[in-house]
């Protein structure tokens, strides 16, 4: 694009995905296109590091983390291109753990295989395996495992100030 000017973009879309639009815009009282620039913004927002080829590593975690398996499903991401995407060019201190990135890509292709690997990441398994319930559980964890492994991660003088404050209320 130049000059900053809008550009019209032709799209195939489903019958399911058009009917759906058009209930949303009917509903909100817009066009159907509102809907769907809505939905692409919304969407590169989500994706906005993936924009920036600078962005890799640990850095590029949460992008993962906020999609879910969403991502990893849809664009059919494998072992191979998550470690490419992920870790492709960056030091050792930052790359994501090459575990992580396995079972990211065993849930997000085949989730009935990674349910023997990531038992350790959850308390309690409440469903039997191969339901629903059980897949959900799992993601939910593994999530919560990469959250606070790569995202929620704490400055060492963060760690410091919290073990005094709870050697102190002791």
């Amino acid at each position: 694009m130049q000059d900053g000017r809008k550009q019209a973009v032709s799209l195939r879309l489903s019958a399911g995905d058009i009917r759906k639009i058009k209930k949303l815009s009917k509903r909100l009282g817009v066009r159907d296109s509102d809907v769907i620039r809505y939905a692409l913004k919304v969407m590169l927002a989500k994706l906005a590091p993936l924009c920036d080829a600078a962005v890799r590593g640990r850095n590029l975690m949460p992008v993962f983390v906020d999609t879910g398996v969403d991502i990893l499903q849809h664009f059919e991401l494998d072992e191979e291109r998550l470690e490419a995407v992920i870790n492709g060019g960056v030091e050792d201190e930052h790359r994501v753990d090459a575990d992580d990135i396995q079972l990211m890509a065993m849930i997000g292709m085949q989730r009935n295989y990674a349910k023997l690997s990531l038992r350790d990441l959850h308390d309690k398994v409440v469903a039997p395996l191969g339901t629903n319930a059980l897949d959900d559980t799992l993601s939910t964890n593994f999530r919560r495992h990469l959250y606070a492994k790569y995202v929620q991660r704490e400055e060492p003088a963060q760690a410091v100030d919290r073990d005094r404050r709870k050697k102190t209320a002791s």
